[in-house]
């Protein structure tokens, strides 16, 4: 949900820029726009919680085709939202990338309650006394595949709705703008997981009870109504469009470096040989990924660079930010894979199945709907992200008696270790599970129920949703802190391509496991029979998986290095430092412990004051320090020598003294104010500068 949420979203700068002057939205649009994603939630998860019952049931599918089917239906939704932003954002605009995509979702929903109404779109039922069950024929595919697929689209454009619902009550000449925009996204994910709770709950029990032709049509009824609701409002919403492509500058950088690839990188912290944005706050390229800083040096400045300072050629000539952004999309790729692992299961549909072969009575009247557990792993996510923000953190921040924040990339390793841990746990019930079935009678009977409480499922699924809450957050977290503002688009979509490879890995290696196992005639581990197969064995590789993609995270995060956030506090402590007396050392603290502390805050004060742009070890600060310690005494020689031109005494060794000038003057540090050199734009005009300073000397 918070993948969708924050897809299409931009930096409020951007986007109050390009608005026109505003008469109408605000939040009056806000029933209609919540409505809207609320009813189309329910709508979707309510049709998707029973599917793999429908699929097998009435369209007479193996347990393994219906599962490729979800799993391929899955990758197919989570990646439709990014080619949504991709067209929405430049070209459609929010407001119809949402209204088509309404439109489409109802569509398919309608073709979906179509299969279940007209007797013809499926198989017919199975006759066991004549020609057994008949599978389906390639138009009823053709069909049930189509409502699939306009379900998928519907999904893409409809992922642009919060950030559509952002562009009505986001006013920067509001004072209170943040507080409108806090209560819009409140009740925004509220509704959202009441919608979710509903889903999970009423729709699936009206299919449980009342059929599918119900329990289809009610989401297409509420899909219909959600499309209205968000028409209904048109005249009041302000309809934003932009004309600016992040993928676009990617290439553009890519094809700049090559182009540039002869070129030698200038000297570090020279702004003047860096094209870049004048209000700006980068002005030349980080260390990292050296390479690409080609693309963003100025050659001949007069060629390159227009009157405006924009570049003539961006393809050949790119801005210290895009060459940024891109280095910061190319640095957390090895990060993002690791979370692809929280994305391979063996499928929702199996639990499903697992639920319904366990008695899941609460009293003698009431039985919980199959579909209707997942509504654990939900409430389990909500109360931990409680948990953790309302108790957790203040009260590890009054014990050490200073704020505690625990840092989006650990929390991303905490979530895969407790997804490890979920894996761990659903294989072993699995295996217990199906010992007492095979005890009671069960291994031959598809649809016996074992004298076995439902709520044994529970453990997995709050493992499995504390899991989410701890990796599926800090993702988000991560990536939005590490990327630069322009690119809170390709930040969402991040986690959404995670899902895509997940599910698509997953079905590759469910096809993998049922070839290899049920080779030369064997029983396989997949079987539409649970007691059957050996899906214990199935939950223990992917607990492997799952323990290799926690040792690769590991190196990731080491070979990653400090992120942002972690840098912007020691920067923060370091001028804590600076600010305050010298720090004494407690009873509780040793000396040698606070003495390691204070040098390493000085090495870092050190690094921010000769390299800030430079590497951070130690090594290599203390090396520009030398360096930079050299270059102040040349300085100092050049003006004691300066003094005694004009006094007319000798200078001794004037030719090395020329060479150090020139030397300096290569490394852009020379006598010259620095704000006289701001209006350079090349080495001639900084000469000329350079030329009037001596003669004032003289």
């Amino acid at each position: 949900m918070e993948k969708e949420a924050l897809l299409c979203s931009v930096d409020a700068d951007e986007m109050v820029s390009q608005q026109p002057k505003r008469c109408k939205a605000g939040l009056i649009t806000m029933p209609f726009i919540i409505a809207n994603e609320a009813l189309a939630r329910m709508a979707s998860l309510g049709l998707l919680s029973n599917m793999i019952l429908y699929l097998m049931g009435s369209y007479k599918l193996h347990l393994g085709q219906a599962t490729q089917i979800l799993l391929l239906f899955s990758a197919a939704s989570n990646f439709t939202p990014i080619v949504g932003a991709f067209v929405a954002d430049p070209y459609l605009g929010r407001f119809l990338g949402v209204g088509l995509g309404s439109a489409v979702s109802f569509l398919g929903m309608t073709l979906l309650w179509l299969t279940a109404m007209i007797p013809a779109a499926r198989p017919p039922a199975c006759s066991h006394l004549t020609e057994g069950c008949k599978s389906a024929t390639k138009g009823q595919m053709t069909m049930l595949l189509s409502a699939f697929s306009l379900m998928s689209i519907g999904n893409g454009g409809r992922s642009c709705s919060i950030a559509f619902g952002a562009d009505q009550v986001n006013r920067k000449d509001n004072p209170n703008n943040h507080r409108i925009l806090e209560i819009f996204f409140s009740w925004y994910y509220a509704f959202t997981t009441i919608s979710v709770i509903i889903a999970l709950t009423g729709i699936v029990y009206i299919q449980d009870h009342l059929g599918w032709k119900i329990g289809f049509g009610v989401p297409a009824a509420l899909m219909l109504l959600s499309t209205l609701l968000f028409f209904l409002a048109s005249p009041l919403y302000v309809k934003v469009t932009r004309r600016t492509s992040l993928f676009t500058g990617f290439a553009q950088v890519t094809v700049a470096a090559y182009k540039n690839r002869k070129l030698s990188l200038p000297p570090k912290n020279s702004p003047k040989f860096y094209h870049h944005n004048k209000d700006s706050d980068l002005v030349v390229p980080t260390d990292k990924l050296r390479f690409l800083n080609k693309a963003c040096v100025i050659k001949e400045h007069e060629q390159v660079i227009a009157p405006d300072g924009s570049a003539i050629n961006p393809w050949r000539l790119c801005t210290v930010d895009q060459v940024e952004e891109l280095k910061a999309i190319v640095r957390v790729i090895p990060l993002w894979s690791t979370g692809i692992m929280m994305s391979l299961n063996i499928g929702g549909s199996f639990g499903l199945l697992q639920a319904k072969s366990l008695d899941r009575h609460i009293t003698s009247h009431f039985e919980v709907p199959a579909g209707s557990f997942s509504v654990i792993m939900v409430a389990a996510l909500f109360i931990c992200i409680v948990l953790y923000n309302r108790i957790l953190i203040p009260l590890a921040s009054k014990i050490r008696g200073k704020p505690i924040r625990i840092s989006a990339k650990r929390r991303m390793g905490i979530g895969l270790l407790v997804s490890f841990l979920h894996l761990v746990t659903a294989a072993t019930f699995e295996t217990i599970r199906r010992k007492k079935a095979i005890k009671e009678g069960y291994l031959n009977d598809t649809h016996g129920v074992l004298k076995m409480s439902a709520l044994w499922l529970a453990p997995q699924l709050c493992l499995g949703g504390i899991a989410e809450a701890f990796n599926g957050i800090g993702q988000n977290e991560f990536y939005y802190t590490e990327f630069p503002r322009t690119m809170s688009s390709v930040a969402a979509s991040l986690s959404g391509l995670g899902m895509v490879a997940g599910n698509l890995v997953s079905s590759f290696v469910f096809i993998t496991i049922e070839n290899v196992t049920s080779r030369g005639e064997k029983e396989g581990w997949i079987s539409d029979n649970i007691n059957q197969g050996r899906f214990d064995k199935y939950y223990w590789v992917i607990a492997g998986f799952s323990a290799l993609n926690l040792l690769y995270y590991l190196v990731c995060s080491w070979a990653y290095g400090p992120t942002v956030d972690e840098v912007s506090k020691c920067n923060s402590s370091t001028v804590g430092i600076n600010k305050t007396a010298k720090v004494q050392p407690s009873s509780s603290q040793p000396p040698l412990k606070v003495r390691k502390e204070k040098l390493g805050d000085r090495i870092t004060a050190l690094h921010q004051l000769v390299s800030p742009f430079g590497r951070t070890d130690t090594a290599s600060v203390l090396s520009e320090a030398i360096g930079y310690i050299k270059f102040l005494h040349g300085q100092i020689e050049l003006l004691d020598d300066t003094g005694l031109k004009r006094k007319g005494a000798p200078i001794p060794n004037q030719t090395a003294k020329a060479n150090k000038g020139k030397n300096l003057r290569t490394r852009g540090l020379c006598l010259v104010p620095m704000s006289s050199l701001c209006p350079a734009h090349n080495m001639l005009e900084a000469q000329m500068e350079l030329n009037i300073c001596r003669e004032a000397w003289k």
